[in-house]
């Protein structure tokens, strides 16, 4: 926001992200808020995966064809979607099976092998089902025979950037409580084929790694975040709630996780649910988290509110609920003490959740499985409702409008309108919105546009164009979907009824190494292309790239627990259960999820040993067996 700030004006951060709750923030004192610009890329670079082979001298994104090269302009841009979760709860008394139902199906960005991995874990004392990530322990996200449970990322600012002076004679120092205080240097050597190793050298401060240093004004960028905390490890309180046999034990477990704050859902097999938040929530006695500090010792956290300080419900009296990233912090909650975080993703997912789980009736599993698989999209039905009043003089405007008028706003693979929308939405509707309401220099500042900011504008366009709000408002709506209609013929040809949106939105599930392998490798290492159906605010989320229409993230593990008849579970994985690429089960879900199937989660030791295939057993190697396999080792060279 700082940087916003800076360079446009506050109306163009607005238009970023609503903050919400509803809240003013305010410059910190002795920040200078014109930050560097390449401060967030080179976070980026530290965070995000590796990609290979990608090509240093043009920076050329696999996957980019020339026809989309005038949307790489920015590192966002048009209205691109995020990634989220979905999850929810019913109580018996609103099931076809007299039992509570759980259902989780996180979204995260795909991977071969698949990120999370389907376990049973029987032990004395354990009994626990469902998914874990290979490379933390316990089961997160499943049931142990008494109680279920599942989540969402709930959205605790754990982050703050802190902003260092360097001392102009010794940049290794920084100024901390009116003296200079040396940086931790760590030196890392990278070995480098056909090269010398290179030495790297890491600099930390108090709060944590210098990101970026600004040698102009003396100044560095450190990151603090709750991640790094002593003890800290993600994930790592599901030990814990794998444990619990009540909603008391559950709640008690969920004080003590730290990263990602999660939403936890709840059931037990007597009947009861609930809403568990948990995660470090730092302590900010003077400021909000929303702008970059000075790292001089006026900002620092005041240690973690406790779990008992989050929001929480247990047996709602509407009979279920649901968590979809939303802003959900509940009426009346003290959020101006606490300021957990103020900038979480649309609800447009969530609004769908709360029209299905409300309707009368009583829900089955099958009903949540649909549930998970449901591609209607929120902001489609609202943006084309205003549309109906409206026509045009250009005949492919007017297609346009009469293409959309009638579509029933399903996100399906082989439609249509859907195309036309999305092609729309994740490329011309927001740029355009974002032109009209703000100067140039302001609309080049910002990527994409808040989808609640965006949606109520045109809603509500009083609020968001200054003179003439409507004939602004429609003309925005009618140029930009002129221009979408002509890229559509452009990327699906001239006539409409062949278009389709799975031609366009696609998966590919790439190994880490598969850029960098020859082509039959490559072939055997990802999965896919496969064409794909939804979009990014709809309940089975397919967030993508507008640049390519590719999928970058959305279920890929989806679990539906039936409280109590633990074998009448449902869950799906993908790709597969094996990371290695010539197993059968490499990639043989991939069908079963695309097409939203599932296999029975069987738990019971009768119904599991009736469908065993194969066995695996894993056995110590005894010492005097170990020096034979090493002696063995040796004489063949070691091979």
């Amino acid at each position: 926001r700082a940087s916003v700030a800076c360079y446009a004006n506050l109306k163009a951060d607005d238009l970023r992200i609503r903050l919400s709750p509803k809240w003013e923030t305010r410059l910190p004192k002795g920040l200078d808020p014109c930050l560097p610009r390449d401060v967030l890329r080179v976070f980026r670079l530290a965070t995000q995966g590796v990609v290979l082979n990608n090509d240093p001298k043009t920076g050329a994104l696999p996957g980019v064809s020339a026809e989309n090269t005038a949307f790489v302009t920015a590192d966002d841009f048009g209205n691109t979607p995020q990634e989220g979760s979905n999850a929810w709860v019913i109580a018996p008394r609103r099931t076809t099976t007299g039992r509570a139902i759980l259902a989780s199906d996180p979204h995260r960005a795909y991977s071969v092998p698949s990120l999370r991995y389907i376990a049973h874990l029987n032990a004395p004392g354990l009994n626990v089902i469902g998914a874990g990530e290979p490379s933390l322990p316990g089961i997160s996200i499943g049931h142990n025979g008494t109680i279920a449970f599942g989540l969402t990322i709930f959205g605790i600012d754990q982050e703050d950037l802190y902003v260092y002076e360097l001392n102009p004679t010794n940049p290794r120092q920084y100024r901390h409580l009116n003296r200079w205080e040396d940086f931790v240097v760590r030196r890392e050597v990278i070995d480098v084929k056909d090269r010398e190793p290179v030495t790297v050298e890491q600099l930390y401060g108090r709060h944590g790694p210098v990101i970026y240093t600004e040698p102009i004004k003396n100044r560095a960028f450190v990151v603090r975040t709750a991640w790094l905390e002593p003890g800290m490890a993600p994930y790592f309180g599901s030990v814990n709630y794998m444990y619990a046999k009540n909603f008391h034990q559950f709640k008690a477990a969920m004080q003590h996780w730290g990263a990602p704050a999660e939403n936890q859902v709840y059931a037990d097999v007597q009947g009861n649910i609930g809403w568990v938040p948990g995660g470090m929530a730092p302590i900010r006695p003077d400021w909000d988290g929303l702008l970059p500090v000075p790292g001089d010792g006026r900002y620092e956290w005041s240690g973690f509110w406790s779990g008992e300080h989050l929001p929480g419900s247990y047996n709602p009296e509407q009979g279920w609920f649901a968590s979809a990233n939303e802003m959900n912090l509940p009426g009346g909650y003290p959020y101006e003490k606490f300021k957990l975080g103020f900038e979480w993703p649309s609800d447009d997912r969530h609004t769908r959740l709360r029209e299905v789980l409300s309707r009368p009736g009583k829900q089955s599993i099958e009903d949540s499985m649909a549930l998970q698989n449901d591609v209607l999209s929120v902001p489609a039905r609202r943006v084309i409702g205003l549309l109906k009043p409206l026509h045009s003089p250009d005949p492919r405007i007017q297609a346009a409008l009469d293409l959309l008028k009638g579509w029933n706003f399903s996100m399906g693979a082989d439609s249509s309108p859907g195309a036309l929308f999305e092609i729309w939405w994740s490329r011309y509707l927001g740029s355009a919105f974002k032109e009209a309401v703000l100067d140039q220099k302001s609309a080049l500042v910002i990527g994409s546009v808040d989808t609640a900011v965006l949606l109520d504008g045109l809603e509500q366009p009083e609020t968001a164009f200054n003179t003439d709000p409507i004939a602004r408002r429609n003309a925005v709506l009618l140029s930009s979907l002129g221009r979408a209609w002509a890229n559509a013929e452009q990327l699906l040809g001239p006539d409409s009824k062949q278009w389709q949106w799975g031609k366009l939105h696609h998966t590919l599930i790439e190994h880490p190494f598969g850029a960098a392998v020859d082509d039959a490798t490559r072939t055997l290492l990802n999965v896919g292309p496969l064409s794909k159906y939804g979009g990014g605010a709809t309940p089975n989320l397919s967030s993508y790239d507008p640049r390519t229409f590719r999928q970058t993230g959305g279920p890929s593990f989806r679990i539906v627990v039936d409280v109590g008849n633990w074998d009448n579970s449902r869950a799906i994985n993908t790709p597969g259960q094996s990371g290695e690429r010539h197993s059968p089960h490499y990639r043989d879900l991939t069908e079963m999820w695309r097409n939203g199937d599932y296999f029975p989660l069987l738990y019971s030791r009768q119904a599991v040993q009736s469908q065993t295939r194969h066995h695996i057993t894993l056995e110590p190697v005894r010492a005097a067996k170990r020096a034979a396999l090493k002696a063995a080792s040796a004489g063949s060279g070691g091979r």
